[in-house]
């Protein structure tokens, strides 16, 4: 123990540094655990689109959504969620919505949105379309007009 004492008053930013990361550790897991929302593989997402009729919410930019997107997925932009303007999501109330961005990050927020909004079945998918394309599951591209 007192290795320990010596240890932290000769590192105090180290030690700091490390109480710092196991705070943020537990205050993520936290948020996690008590999120409104579920937080889904590429296999399970597919499974609510398949068997409970969900449907993947894109919200990444439109240029990002074109060079490749999830087969059905609707495009409904971050900011237009926040602002509530849902567009052709609104009809799906009661079923399953997974929320796509890029990485997993982002997507928390707008599915907070949507619970907040009346959607009863909101998901994100986590790591977003990096898992996607690490589980090799298909993306629809469009043409680049000329």
């Amino acid at each position: 123990m007192q290795q320990f004492i010596e240890f932290v008053q000769s590192e105090m930013i180290l030690s700091l540094v490390w109480v710092a990361l196991v705070v943020m550790l537990i205050v993520s897991v936290v948020k996690q655990k008590t999120a409104a929302y579920a937080v889904v593989t590429p296999n399970d997402a597919t499974v609510l689109v398949n068997r409970q009729n969900g449907v993947f919410v894109d919200i990444r930019s439109r240029d990002d959504y074109r060079a490749g997107h999830i087969a059905g997925a609707l495009h409904v932009l971050a900011k237009d969620i926040k602002a509530e303007s849902f567009g052709e999501i609104e009809k799906h109330k009661s079923d399953p919505i997974i929320v796509v961005c890029k990485s997993g990050q982002t997507a928390a927020e707008s599915a907070n949105a949507l619970v907040k909004a009346g959607f009863e079945n909101v998901s994100i998918l986590k790591d977003g379309l990096m898992s996607w394309n690490e589980a090799n599951l298909p993306l629809i591209k469009h043409k680049k007009k000329k």
